[in-house]
């Protein structure tokens, strides 16, 4: 079985929610100063967490797409203080390499619900 395959371990995820929540808190408060003067919410949609724990990916959203890379690299610039809070709130030994990138999971599932109210489509569902 390919290691990519495998679920993540108990400890994986533990890891991960405890990130995620680290890193929410801090947007949400708007204490991620690389943020500042971009008028957008953002929504972290999920955290992966490498086998080893050496990396994290952090995936997210904002309201309607808008300044997605704007958003991007902001929190990109915030990696080491996010992980520098990571560090100060966690017992972990290491601290992983966190890393962001943008959850275009809602654009498929926009596109597939649109292909499916179009009218060609649903007289072939008929």
């Amino acid at each position: 079985m390919a290691e990519s395959s495998k679920e993540p371990s108990q400890r994986q995820l533990r890891v991960a929610q405890e990130i995620r929540k680290i890193i929410v808190n801090f947007i949400d408060r708007g204490e991620v100063h690389n943020l500042e003067g971009i008028d957008t919410m953002v929504t972290v949609t999920k955290v992966t967490v490498s086998p080893d724990l050496k990396y994290c990916t952090v995936w997210f959203m904002t309201t309607n797409g808008a300044f997605l890379q704007e958003v991007l690299g902001g929190l990109q610039l915030a990696a080491n203080f996010f992980r520098k809070q990571v560090a100060a709130k966690t017992s972990l030994r290491f601290v992983p390499e966190i890393n962001f990138r943008v959850d275009k999971s809602f654009e498929a599932v926009d596109n597939i619900e649109r292909l499916l109210r179009d009218p060609r489509v649903a007289q072939d569902l008929k």
